[in-house]
């Protein structure tokens, strides 16, 4: 889910950091946070030891945590990658989970070092709201989960009927322009928490309940009959997912998006988790700069030079994060498509390591 909620309130506010770092947030233009004096997140970071990482927590396959309280998914290990280049270790992360109503305050107002939590680029959050967008990480688009037995077969068939949306949210405003646009009237019942508006859709409150597809496909698996269930061939939205931080911090920011980058690159290069110490002393020029054997791409950004060596080593490439959570490997069995590598027809680019 994908709130359209303001900075304005948080901004102003001190960014304070657990483990005692603190930072009074000034403004760096119209909705936007800046840091005092030059003061990176990344050295906030690196003076704490851990990365507090902002996801949802309820997301099979994307950032999701169990009774034990761990947390796994394609989100998750966003920032453990984010936490193995900056501070040599993927564990050495702090979660807070937040829902769509709370989500950029928090980042605004330091509690979370960054966002990995299902959160869609558009133009106001980019700019009136004051967010910095790092590389999308999952391409996505809003759909609609309906009962197989309700007799409905496209958006058409909800005049009169009810749909479950999370309030505040691009999801809800998409959903208005679609009804509004083919002319259905339907009654959106409303939810702040994506629990509750689950929960409301198994307990037969609305016909329809709607989000980014991906979330459909993992919440399905969640209720007691998922087969009972299906999704319409309908997509209503473009949906760009990925990692998120505060404006006006461009060396944090630059951490964020080249790790992120150096996913895509890593898969693209051949490189994974288990064969990556085959790739070392490698005559090609471009590994030995992507590894840190070579040049200061790392020290460059604040960082050691085999940021990437130990991204991959512990995480793995984008292809391997993929396939353990959304992909091949798990239950979800979600076709690559659009989030494939460019070579294979997808979108995934990262620009040149040099």
């Amino acid at each position: 889910m994908r709130k359209l909620g303001l900075l304005a309130a948080a901004l102003g506010l001190t960014l304070a950091a657990c483990g005692g770092t603190t930072t009074t947030a000034t403004t760096g233009g119209e909705g936007t946070t800046a840091p005092v004096a030059g003061k990176s997140r990344l050295n906030v970071v690196k003076e704490r030891g851990k990365l507090i990482c902002g996801v949802d927590g309820g997301i099979p396959g994307f950032s999701f945590v169990d009774e034990s309280g761990k947390y796994s998914g394609l989100d998750v290990d966003v920032c453990k990658a984010v936490a193995a280049a900056v501070l040599g270790d993927p564990e050495a992360v702090e979660y807070r989970r937040l829902d769509s109503t709370e989500r950029f305050t928090a980042l605004a107002g330091g509690e979370v070092d960054m966002l990995s939590r299902n959160t869609t680029w558009t133009i106001n959050r980019d700019t009136q709201v004051g967010l910095e967008f790092a590389p999308t990480t999952f391409y996505d688009g809003q759909g609609m989960m309906v009962r197989k037995n309700s007799g409905i077969d496209g958006l058409e068939d909800f005049e009169g009927k009810a749909v479950c949306v999370e309030t505040g949210t691009t999801t809800e405003l998409n959903l208005t322009d679609q009804m509004r646009k083919l002319g259905v009237n339907f009654e959106p019942v409303v939810f702040q928490d994506a629990d509750a508006a689950y929960a409301a859709y198994d307990e037969g409150r609305c016909e329809g309940m709607t989000s980014d597809k991906s979330q459909l496909v993992a919440r399905r698996s969640t209720l007691p009959n998922p087969d009972d269930h299906i999704l319409l061939e309908v997509t209503m939205s473009k949906e760009p997912l990925g990692p998120v931080t505060v404006n006006n911090d461009s060396a944090w920011y630059d951490v964020v998006k080249w790790v992120t980058f150096g996913l895509f690159q890593a898969e693209e290069f051949g490189i994974t988790s288990a064969n990556i110490d085959t790739f070392k002393g490698s005559n090609d020029p471009n590994i030995a700069r992507f590894l840190g054997e070579e040049g200061t791409l790392g020290t460059d950004m604040g960082l050691n030079n085999d940021f990437m060596y130990a991204v991959v080593k512990n995480v793995g490439n984008y292809g391997e994060i993929y396939d353990r959570n959304v992909g091949a490997d798990s239950q979800f069995k979600l076709e690559r498509g659009q989030n494939a590598l460019w070579t294979d027809g997808g979108l995934m680019y990262a620009p040149p390591f040099r």
